[in-house]
């Protein structure tokens, strides 16, 4: 039988600078189902992706059109949700990366990539296609990691440009409780206010208000999923918010829909069919 699987992985110790963890998603569907799709909301992440045996497609909210992704992508950071469409065996190695990590792989303004992916095949050619193959070629999921490392470790052989003060401010943000704000970042950074700015976004995507309510929303949403007997006041209060209306308007902005609805949909998401839960 194939193994239902959601899990999160730590990376060895010489990747961890770079690498927040890698999450491995199979979900397997009897051929006569069509699997459940998706809706997917902004995470405060940039991230590497391997989708294996069948194909994984998507599409933005408001457009008609669906693209099949590639075998391997690099995504940016989102703002707005899409629908991810599975096949009925989807299997997904997901590498969550370290902020400001894909920016110094990749040497693009991150802003470039925001609600967009870039094949990876594009920048590394056959070198990650080649690890494609491998992967594909696998059953069993200890072996593939390791195969995902070797390809990691090349990438960050790579890398040249300097790490500075600011590219710690966004990691700083992901760990913080409380909101923080733009002129004691930028003085922590070194940089002036306008400075910050511009190396904040050319780095994660997003300028940092943004970045702060996108990691807000996924907390919140988080917190909902792992303990679902709590009320929505509670977690807005908990997660940062002002108040209850407050967490409305970022969920609006964020998914379109208020928090209980979009929780609804939340739940005939692809793991909860297996009775799981993305945490």
């Amino acid at each position: 039988m194939v193994p239902i699987i959601l899990k999160d992985i730590l990376p060895t110790a010489g990747l961890q600078e770079f690498v927040v963890k890698y999450q491995v998603f199979r979900f397997v569907f009897e051929k006569e189902i069509c699997p459940p799709v998706k809706f997917h909301a902004p995470r405060p992440e940039h991230c590497i992706t391997f989708y294996l045996r069948d194909k994984q497609r998507f599409s933005y909210i408001n457009s008609q059109t669906i693209v099949t992704y590639p075998q391997c992508v690099i995504n940016g950071i989102y703002t707005v949700p899409v629908f991810r469409f599975g096949g009925n065996d989807f299997w997904a190695i997901k590498v969550v990366l370290q902020p400001s990590t894909l920016y110094h792989m990749i040497a693009i303004p991150l802003v470039e990539l925001s609600n967009k992916f870039i094949d990876a095949e594009e920048l590394w050619g056959t070198r990650v296609r080649h690890v494609c193959e491998q992967l594909n070629s696998q059953e069993d999921l200890d072996a593939m990691i390791p195969v995902i490392e070797t390809f990691l470790r090349s990438l960050v052989k790579e890398l040249k440009k300097t790490i500075l003060p600011i590219d710690k401010a966004a990691d700083y943000l992901l760990h913080v409780k409380e909101a923080v704000k733009l002129n004691w970042l930028a003085s922590q950074s070194c940089l002036s206010t306008r400075q910050f700015m511009r190396k904040f976004e050319e780095r994660i995507g997003v300028n940092e208000k943004t970045f702060q309510r996108i990691i807000r929303f996924d907390r919140a949403f988080r917190m909902k999923n792992s303990h679902p007997h709590l009320d929505w006041l509670y977690i807005a209060i908990a997660c940062g918010f002002y108040d209850y209306q407050h967490l409305v308007k970022d969920y609006k902005d964020f998914t379109g829909y208020t928090p209980p609805a979009f929780y609804e949909i939340e739940k005939k998401s692809p793991e909860r069919y297996f009775g799981l839960q993305e945490r």
